[in-house]
């Protein structure tokens, strides 16, 4: 009786072992997720070393690597681009991703930029399976701007795949422009067309 009962317990023993150890890490929390990065971009926004049109350079190169952290660029460009994405090839992609994250750098970052003393604050926080929204408000001498982002659990992390500023999806709103213009001008125009809008921004901050 006293060795069956030390076989069962080495063996539930054995199985809590095995269990803890092949059971799925459970993802941390989105907005704990978000935060250091967003953190990390609001940072070097409001550091003076990086403040004025003369750094702009420098200080978006530095918040792009800090935004590559959380946010998950190829999806939003495969996403954004649609049934299209599947007809291009793979240095198309490459150029289309890099276009495209230049002008969300330029219309998200860009947003973020004008509210050089701010406070962000974290609203609110809706997981649905695999996917979240976190809600946050920036605050700045009176001005808010709300701004939610759309994220998704990738399997090593939450990362960023939408933004909402101001209740206004970008990638719905990219999305519909993007879709009539390759219908007319094919994704070559498309190309032009992303060229053409960052190249403008570009002037705007001269």
């Amino acid at each position: 009786m006293i060795r069956i009962k030390s076989f069962l317990l080495s063996v539930l023993a054995t199985f809590f072992v095995v269990c803890s150890f092949s059971s799925p890490a459970l993802s941390a929390d989105p907005t704990e997720e978000l935060r250091p990065t967003l953190d990390g971009i609001m940072a070097i926004i409001t550091d003076q070393m990086f403040t004025g049109d003369e750094h702009k350079a420098l200080r978006r190169s530095k918040i792009m690597d800090i935004a590559h952290q959380g946010f998950d660029f190829q999806m939003m460009s495969k996403l954004v681009l649609g049934k299209t994405w599947k007809t291009i090839d793979a240095q198309q992609r490459t150029i289309f991703e890099e276009l495209f994250t230049k002008l969300l750098e330029n219309a998200y970052i860009g947003k973020l930029e004008d509210y050089t003393g701010q406070v962000t604050k974290y609203t609110g926080e809706r997981v649905k399976g695999k996917k979240a929204e976190v809600s946050t408000l920036m605050e700045n001498n009176g001005l808010t701007l709300p701004v939610n982002y759309i994220m998704i659990d990738s399997g090593t992390g939450w990362k960023v795949y939408d933004i909402k500023i101001e209740g206004v999806r970008l990638l719905r709103n990219y999305r519909a422009q993007f879709k009539s213009i390759v219908k007319k001008e094919k994704f070559e125009g498309l190309v032009r067309v992303l060229e053409e809008k960052n190249a403008d921004f570009a002037k705007e901050g001269t």
